[in-house]
């Protein structure tokens, strides 16, 4: 077997496999004596089928698989050796009136190849990093709701305008029957509010559904409805009222800091706003890395320039698929996936270039920082460490979990590495600033 590359340009390459008969003639011989001695064919003992027949019936079909697979083999190991960077897979180019019949068969592929560029970390212009702050009115805000969370409900006789009101909604022709509990502060119509003040239990008051709550996703969980529907109902709905209720705050003692953080782990309203800065700014870090992450994902894109093998990766995209896609298709599928593309290139740089890798025992590391974040969703603030160790070495036995927690990790180590390197500019915002600069 020989194999030669011929260049084409820079990102363009054919490989050529020359296959003798020595080097399939040995397996298509044993395989086809196999078949011969397991061959039931009327008119012949077990065994004694004349192998004319047996390579008659099943010669050119053994040739075509063994011919196959040696290719495969020998042109994985060819772009190995060579350190040929491709692209998608290579593509056979088919001869005209090829015949299996020639003892020496000629196969030639065409190659896509990765292009040689540089990638500058530090980018032309500079990448805003937010530095997301907890103000004051933000913090002030949380503590009143951790208060009303925590506080006791005391029954009234009449609804006031803090209250929180139990009853049903109804409206027979919209098929609304769903008992809820609203809280008056959190109903925008003032007619609405107006009608709900000084009621009792038992009394019925009529409400709009349009503009009702000062967040319109209220509606649908009040109504017991999906939140398209709610979205486009505009009608009145009866509202009995069952029960009402007066929320008071509870304390700023002992008491709450230790359900809220652990016995003693805070022993002040100060030290309680403190928390609350710190676990806020914390989870607004996600938020500003994340949005890191995508804009130096963006300037990357934008300024490293290099040309890709277009023709040969429409082509390939072609083909590569569980169905034959027209030109017209190709064509859109590549302007689709070619910003993506690039950024794997580049990526893939930038890690080969910085030696960034994930060894087993940071990722697993890795997985208990990320299932300890997800017990404390739940209450499960102080996890032993044994029993973070059983639980990540579960979920390390799962290969798609470890493909998704590497790929996690590997971005971890490019965001460390690019406010490390990056043309960055760091600018303190509050969070209701964030939402509106990174997202308007």
């Amino acid at each position: 077997m020989n194999i030669t590359k011929e260049q084409i340009d820079d990102l363009n390459a054919v490989v050529k496999v020359a296959i003798s008969k020595e080097d399939y003639q040995d397996k298509v011989e044993k395989i086809l004596n196999d078949y011969r001695k397991q061959a039931n064919i009327p008119g012949f003992r077990k065994g004694q089928v004349p192998m004319g027949l047996i390579k008659k019936q099943y010669g050119k079909a053994v040739l075509v698989d063994e011919v196959n697979k040696l290719l495969q083999d020998n042109l994985n190991k060819y772009l190995t050796e060579e350190k040929l960077d491709v692209l998608g897979n290579p593509l056979p180019k088919q001869p005209e009136n090829f015949d299996w019949d020639n003892e020496n068969l000629d196969f030639e592929f065409e190659l896509g190849l990765a292009p040689s560029f540089d990638v500058q970390l530090k980018t032309k212009k500079a990448v805003t990093q937010y530095k997301i702050v907890a103000d004051k009115k933000m913090i002030d805000d949380q503590v009143e709701r951790i208060q009303k969370q925590y506080g006791k409900l005391v029954s009234k006789t009449e609804v006031g305008k803090a209250d929180e009101v139990t009853g049903t909604f109804a409206n027979e022709a919209e098929d609304i029957n769903n008992k809820t509990t609203i809280e008056v502060d959190k109903v925008k119509a003032k007619k609405a509010v107006d009608a709900l003040v000084g009621k009792k239990v038992g009394d019925v008051v009529t409400l709009s559904t349009k503009g009702l709550f000062k967040e319109d996703y209220l509606l649908s969980s009040a109504l017991g409805i999906n939140r398209d529907k709610a979205d486009s109902l505009a009608t009145e709905v009866t509202f009995t009222i069952e029960e009402i209720n007066e929320r008071q705050p509870a304390a700023l003692d002992q008491e709450l800091f230790d359900k809220l953080f652990g016995k003693d782990k805070v022993t002040s309203a100060k030290e309680l706003k403190d928390r609350i800065k710190e676990d806020s700014e914390n989870q607004f870090e996600q938020q500003s890395d994340q949005k890191l992450l995508n804009d130096i994902t963006e300037k990357l894109i934008e300024e490293t320039k290099f040309d890709l093998p277009a023709g040969f990766l429409k082509k390939w995209i072609q083909v590569s698929g569980e169905q034959m896609l027209s030109d017209d298709q190709a064509n859109e599928e590549f302007e689709r996936s070619e910003k993506g593309l690039r950024y794997q290139l580049i990526e893939g740089k930038i890690i080969q270039e910085n030696s960034l890798q994930v060894q087993f025992d940071e990722l697993k590391e890795f997985a208990k920082g990320f299932i300890k974040s997800q017990m404390a969703q739940y209450g499960h603030m102080d996890p032993k460490e044994e029993e973070l160790e059983n639980i990540a070495v579960r979920v390390l036995s799962n290969q798609d979990e470890v493909k998704r927690l590497s790929e996690q990790l590997m971005s971890q180590k490019l965001l460390d590495l690019y406010k490390e390197k990056a043309n960055l500019k760091v600018k303190e915002v509050s969070y209701d600033d964030f939402i509106k600069e990174a997202y308007s």
